[in-house]
């Protein structure tokens, strides 16, 4: 599906067709929506409260996953993925004292990249349902509110410098990819040394 199709679908079925989306992707889902409460096509509310519940969903499965089958997950298939039993004991041990930070924390940054499996986590080192639920509800409403905020900046910036924005953008990651050869070079420069 190419994103003008999904979009002519987000602005048909609106709310119906954004809540499983949410599920699968809201942190983009929420910066789309909101460039489109921006443009007056979605509303605020309906648009806050449908993707916040759409990740809610997709964060409670991950828990049932990983309190139903996590263990059986880990016996059968961690030896493939360098993960023991051992870990897993000392993984809930720093899990169950600090579950709170590791939960905001993770909802604040979408888990690093990886927020399937903190919360995964969550449900094998058995966080009381109702205590992660509430700490991923606060968490879940900073977050879809900054995303939706990043949408709706970004849809005014798009009004009024597109083709600003473009350049910018681009000049932007040119500066990004000097940067990364520049430290490349440098790193392959001291290993030569170390080696000669």
């Amino acid at each position: 599906m190419d994103i003008a199709h999904a979009t002519a679908l987000l602005l048909e079925y609106k709310y119906l067709i954004m809540l499983p989306l949410a599920v699968i992707e809201g942190p983009i889902l929420s910066m789309v929506a909101g460039f489109f409460i921006r443009a007056g096509e979605l509303s605020l509310i309906p648009v806050f409260i449908t993707l916040a519940a759409g990740d809610l969903i997709g964060d409670t499965l991950w828990y049932w996953l990983g309190r139903s089958y996590g263990h059986r997950f880990v016996s059968r298939f961690g030896k493939y993925v360098s993960i023991s039993e051992d870990n897993i004991a000392t993984l809930q041990r720093v899990f169950q004292r600090y579950h709170t930070p590791i939960l905001l924390f993770s909802k604040l940054t979408m888990g690093l990249g990886f927020p399937g499996a903190t919360l995964f986590t969550a449900g094998l080192s058995r966080v009381p349902f109702w205590r992660y639920m509430a700490l991923n509800t606060i968490g879940q409403v900073i977050w879809t509110a900054f995303l939706i905020a990043i949408g709706y900046y970004l849809g005014q910036l798009y009004q009024q410098f597109n083709n600003i924005l473009g350049i910018l953008s681009a000049m932007g990651i040119m500066l990004v990819i000097f940067a990364l050869l520049v430290g490349f070079g440098k790193y392959v420069r001291s290993r030569l040394t170390e080696i000669v």
